[in-house]
């Protein structure tokens, strides 16, 4: 636990965030489990007010190139797209524009990457799991929601599996989650809505195994610089942060 994690009663009401949690505490978080019936795993994830569907589905077989190039194993795919009224004004739909806009195209390959991170594509054997990640309601956070969520639509879709004698283990090798972190007004803050997102001075998204293993660190300063305390600052809040998604997660699965 990082030195973040100050008791309660010990931090004046003028250092609480704007929605009232302290500097270190991640928002309200909600599941709700088979949320798309079709699919072989699926789960509503709620980070606050963040939503985001995650599903999983698995086909048999795999890419061409994997087949040309003899790679052995399965694949992950994974898709990412925020509906017209997850945003306070109207967001077009990418199939209307013709192309997906940059940003998606970045998020959802970040999610591709974290899944491929964490599961076992030898065990999963010659199939390719396709992942969508589709946000309901947007404030702050949508991918690092979506990363969280995908990762227990995969592993309900490994399990069914299982269940179905198709494999004989769990095709994953640790759980995965992502949070960000910033610097809003000054201080480190975990797990940014949207306000403190907008005005942050610095803004970073971690991806974690639940062994503290990086899987992918995003960071940048917003008109400004940073200095090492201050990354490392970062670092600590989002591993704690991190920490506790993952036991959330055992805990969703179990």
């Amino acid at each position: 636990m990082s030195s973040f994690a100050i008791p309660p009663d010990l931090i004046p009401a003028a250092a609480l965030r704007h929605d009232g949690r302290r500097p270190d505490q991640l928002r309200p978080l909600t599941l709700q489990r088979g949320i798309a019936p079709h699919a072989h795993g699926s789960v509503l994830i709620g980070f606050g007010n963040t939503r985001v569907i995650c599903s999983a589905m698995i086909e048999e077989g795999v890419p061409r190139w994997m087949k040309e190039q003899n790679v052995s194993g399965g694949w992950i795919t994974a898709e990412y797209s925020m509906l017209p009224y997850s945003t306070l004004d109207r967001k077009q739909r990418d199939s209307t524009r013709g192309r997906i806009d940059g940003r998606s195209i970045e998020i959802q390959r970040l999610i591709g990457r974290s899944l491929r991170a964490c599961v076992d594509l030898e065990a999963l054997g010659q199939r390719t799991l396709w992942v969508d990640c589709d946000v309901l309601q947007a404030d702050g956070g949508t991918r690092t929601a979506a990363i969280t969520g995908a990762c227990l639509a995969a592993a309900l879709a490994g399990q069914r599996l299982v269940t179905e004698k198709k494999i004989k283990r769990l095709p994953l090798k640790a759980l995965v989650a992502a949070v960000s972190v910033g610097v809003v007004d000054g201080r480190p803050v975990l797990d940014l809505d949207y306000p403190e997102d907008k005005d942050a001075a610095v803004d970073f998204n971690l991806v974690l195994n639940e062994h503290a293993e990086f899987v992918e660190v995003q960071g940048a300063g917003e008109e400004t610089t940073f200095n090492l305390e201050q990354f490392n600052a970062l670092i600590a809040l989002g591993r704690q942060g991190v920490a506790e998604l993952i036991a959330w997660q055992r805990q969703m699965l179990a």
